[in-house]
């Protein structure tokens, strides 16, 4: 899997133009590639998945609502990346979407920061709603 990179030149505030389209359908059709080939398994269902994305969601608006709660929530996206290897040691998602979680919190330096990783698993979700299980 390639890197996720959120931005282009952060401090332009430039995001990567390619994102919410190239990079997300690709990522996306990476775990629905992993959830056909798990055999038996089925890593990455989307109820599993949406649990993370909710998470991710409720996390980008406390942030937005409470600004000066920040240096609460910072930990609690680092431990996406904990909760995501829980989940990959159950084998419910695959090593893509570990990576892909890893990858995203370590960008997260401060609140656009997670607005941005929190935009880029929306338009995630969208493309694997169509790539993925249907379940």
């Amino acid at each position: 899997m390639d890197k996720i990179v959120f931005w282009k030149e952060k401090e332009k505030e430039l995001v990567d133009p390619t994102l919410f389209s190239t990079q997300a359908e690709i990522l996306a059709q990476n775990m629905a590639r992993d959830h056909e080939t798990s055999r038996g398994k089925k890593f990455n269902k989307r109820t599993q998945i949406r649990k993370f994305f909710d998470e991710v969601t409720r996390l980008d608006i406390a942030a937005k609502s409470k600004p000066e709660t920040w240096t609460n929530i910072l930990p609690m996206v680092h431990m996406l990346t904990a909760k995501a290897a829980y989940a990959r040691g159950r084998e419910l998602v695959s090593e893509d979407f570990l990576t892909f979680i890893k990858q995203s919190v370590d960008q997260v330096k401060d609140q656009r920061d997670l607005n941005l990783f929190a935009s880029f698993f929306e338009a995630l979700m969208g493309f694997y709603r169509m790539h993925g299980p249907s379940n």
